[in-house]
């Protein structure tokens, strides 16, 4: 026969009930501070989020640097349709734009290096992949899904959004880029 021990009412001591309220108290003031404010997103009329990043070809490349010079910034992926699809426009942007006042970049999203090289080549595109381990550029320009194209003036400051491909040679498309080399 199994006896059962006295059962004695669970007491909690002062100090007891003083680790639960200190582990209660640690626990609600790292929640707070943790779920702090997101990183701010890329703002049209705002600088544009700085970025340095490696392209394909090991090439460093730094928004920064390339102050004075319209920068056209493209989010893509080989496995993106709408991606694929708008980057013989963009070649023909590229070939187009005046070299000393216009830079085309494009960065890689979730997809191989190695796959990006073998496409472009495919259809003859000569413009940059940079790479974005870590997608730190992707969430600093708040990135939602690819395609997304920004364009950033001469200045540094973003001056449009394309969220979605985008058939970049077409005469809308080039007469604004056009016009933010112009300036």
């Amino acid at each position: 026969m199994v006896t059962a021990l006295p059962c004695r009412p669970f007491r909690r001591s002062p100090a007891m009930k003083m680790f639960v309220q200190s582990l209660v108290t640690c626990c609600c003031l790292f929640l707070v501070t943790a779920c702090g404010e997101p990183p701010p997103k890329a703002v049209v009329g705002e600088p544009a989020p700085p970025f340095t990043l490696v392209d394909t070809n090991g090439k460093t490349w730094s928004l920064a640097e390339l102050k004075g010079k319209v920068v056209f910034v493209n989010f893509w992926a080989t496995w993106c349709p709408p991606c694929v699809e708008e980057m013989p426009s963009m070649q023909n942007v590229n070939d187009f734009m005046p070299k000393d006042r216009f830079v085309m970049l494009t960065i890689l999203n979730n997809d191989q290096p190695a796959s990006a090289d073998a496409f472009l080549a495919k259809i003859g595109a000569t413009f940059p992949v940079l790479i974005d381990p870590k997608s730190r550029t992707a969430t600093a320009y708040g990135l939602t899904g690819v395609p997304e194209t920004y364009i950033i003036d001469k200045e540094g400051v973003l001056r449009e959004k394309f969220i979605g491909g985008v058939r970049w040679d077409a005469p809308q498309a080039m007469q604004m880029l056009v016009k933010y080399a112009a300036r």
